[in-house]
């Protein structure tokens, strides 16, 4: 039978995404995969540690996407299958936590088949990037269940492999930091009080989470935060905090209008602020009074849904604050908590009235798995999820900058230019937004007007490497290098780590005709990504221009190997072969120059 009910949670899993497999790229996927140059080389591992390029601390997760990178490059089925297979296994590991937490067998098979099929984790399965939700739930799952073990047996070796799963589970992602509290809750819903060894025990948890817990914090503040406004103050985060769990309570009992970006209400007013404090305390208090009965399980579990929805409320400032108060991926973790109480309630209906605790089972999960398979197929691609999100929430500024960005990608720069004015009709404040109106009326041919909103986007955010870099690019479009140069310099203070930058760089110093600084900078693109073609052409180009023709060919060669239609590519090879005297062999580049040229 346990293997019918596993197969069963597989199936499930693979009903609802494994449409997944033929999704492509969204949202955030290219900062955290397709353009992070960490993941391309092995000395990128180290710095994923040591000195991670990007907004957040999650090395686990970036080393598991390092690994996956060197599997499948940029082929998005591999990231979206294997988040498939890590959302299948946390529902194999929470049936069997339910199961050690004395949830009888009907209903803790009940409690993972709905947390599987629920719509609520379709943003964190079907988007790629959100790996670190769905690495660092069986890990915090794993752990919980050697805290279990150890409790029940003080086998030292459990405890050992609870806390060194904990710590797995905090490089994976930092939010799972309030499973210290839920383990002190734990031990007194088994004893009924706590005990000075309770705490013993979770100290090192505590620890964990506190140093770990600092570090994201930073991390937040001092790279996704950066110089934006990240929100209002303490007193209107609390209020927003109470309306945000609320919410959320409301999405996992009743997931319908589910969307990529939700309104961002206005903070308070303030009856609503203490409305949903008073539904909060509601709850709580109606389980404590029946802590001796019943509630006292159902208290645990209100005690994880609330535990794991803290670090997500906004009550530490958040980047995505400016967006949105919430998103379904914030509260991937509490799911576990309303699917597990309603596998227990079915599970005492099950004792009673099996054949109705069958159906109702089964209505539930089909509703649910239909609404959650039509939901993943939004995530396809970046256009199907940002015209959904439009359509749902036409004020959603982000997703219409977002859309904005896909037709600029596709070459239709006016209708770019347009999604980013309505974007900054309802957040002027946005310096992304700015910035990518900058580009589409580069794309227009309107360089003076795009280089007026690249210095709007720097006034907002002066921290915004890609305003300084497209900034520049306007610059060497208008055919000026020499302005053009501090402007990739400054993108380079900002973020060291920009390989388009050295690249650009190098071209704006190679049309002052300075090969060998040109030269440096090309070098130290392709050092940070060695597979980036049009560093592999300028490079070609400068050897090429300084007599070293032998030194360009494997560079034109090599940007082929990235890309075999690069018609600069052909035509510099070409050359260098002609000034080599390989006649026959420059006829056939220049000739394939030519043909690629004429390519639609």
């Amino acid at each position: 039978m346990a293997a019918l009910g596993a197969a069963a949670l597989l199936a499930a899993c693979l009903a609802i995404y494994g449409q997944t497999g033929r999704a492509g790229w969204i949202w955030d996927d290219g900062l955290y995969i397709t353009g992070n140059p960490a993941l391309r080389t092995a000395g990128g591992l180290g710095r994923i540690w040591i000195d991670p390029p990007g907004i957040n601390y999650f090395p686990l997760t970036e080393t598991a996407q390092w690994l996956q990178w060197h599997l499948w490059q940029a082929r998005p089925a591999g990231y979206h299958l294997t988040n498939l297979a890590l959302q299948a296994l946390s529902a194999l590991l929470f049936w069997r936590l339910l199961r050690r937490l004395g949830v009888g067998a009907f209903g803790a098979w009940a409690g993972a088949l709905l947390f599987a099929v629920h719509p609520l984790g379709v943003e964190s399965v079907a988007w790629a990037s959100e790996l670190k939700n769905t690495l660092s739930l069986p890990l915090l799952l794993g752990a919980m269940l050697a805290w279990i073990g150890a409790d029940e047996r003080g086998r030292r070796g459990a405890y050992a492999l609870s806390l060194a799963l904990f710590v797995l589970a905090l490089l994976a992602k930092s939010t799972v930091a309030m499973l210290p509290v839920v383990l002190l809750g734990h031990a007194a819903w088994k004893r009924g009080r706590l005990g000075a060894a309770d705490f013993r025990r979770a100290a090192p948890f505590f620890a964990a989470s506190a140093l770990l817990g600092l570090v994201a914090v930073h991390f937040e503040r001092t790279r996704a935060i950066g110089a934006a406004a990240a929100g209002p103050g303490l007193a209107a985060r609390l209020g927003e905090a109470g309306q945000a769990a609320v919410f959320y309570l409301g999405k996992c009992l009743f997931p319908v209008g589910l969307m990529p970006v939700y309104p961002r209400w206005t903070p308070g007013p303030l009856w609503a602020d203490a409305a949903a404090w008073a539904v909060l305390a509601v709850v709580t208090l109606f389980l404590l009074k029946r802590r001796r009965g019943w509630g006292r399980g159902a208290l645990l579990g209100w005690l994880f849904f609330l535990a794991n929805l803290a670090p997500v409320l906004g009550l530490v400032p958040m980047a995505y604050q400016r967006i949105s108060w919430v998103a379904d991926h914030f509260c991937y973790l509490s799911l576990l908590a309303v699917a597990g109480l309603a596998g227990a309630g079915l599970d005492l209906l099950w004792r009673r009235l099996p054949a109705a605790a069958g159906f109702l089972l089964a209505g539930i999960a089909l509703v649910l798995a239909g609404e959650s398979r039509a939901y993943a197929a939004v995530f396809r691609d970046g256009p199907a999820l940002w015209s959904e999100a439009v359509r749902r929430n036409p004020r959603a500024w982000l997703a219409h900058n977002n859309l904005g960005k896909i037709e600029l990608e596709q070459g239709r720069a006016g209708a770019a230019a347009a999604e980013f004015q309505a974007a900054l009709r309802i957040e002027s404040g946005s310096a992304e937004a700015h910035a990518n109106l900058g580009n589409a009326w580069l794309g227009l041919g309107r360089p003076e007007d795009a280089t007026g909103e690249y210095a709007a986007a720097l006034r907002l955010d002066p921290s915004l490497a890609g305003a300084q870099y497209d900034w520049a690019n306007a610059l060497l479009a208008m055919g000026r290098p020499a302005q053009a140069q501090p402007r990739y310099e400054a993108a380079l203070r900002l973020r060291p780590d920009y390989p388009s930058a050295e690249n650009n760089l190098g071209l704006a110093l190679a049309r002052q005709r300075r090969w060998a600084e040109a030269l440096q900078h090309y070098r130290r693109a392709l050092r940070l990504d060695p597979g980036l073609p049009e560093a592999w052409l300028n490079l070609g180009n400068a050897l090429f221009s300084v007599d070293r023709p032998g030194e360009a060919e494997p560079a034109f060669r090599q940007a082929l190997r990235l890309n075999p239609r690069y018609a600069a590519a052909h035509h510099g090879l070409g050359l260098t072969l002609a000034a080599l005297g390989r006649e026959a062999e420059a006829a056939a580049e220049l000739a394939e120059a030519e043909r690629e040229q004429r390519r639609p």
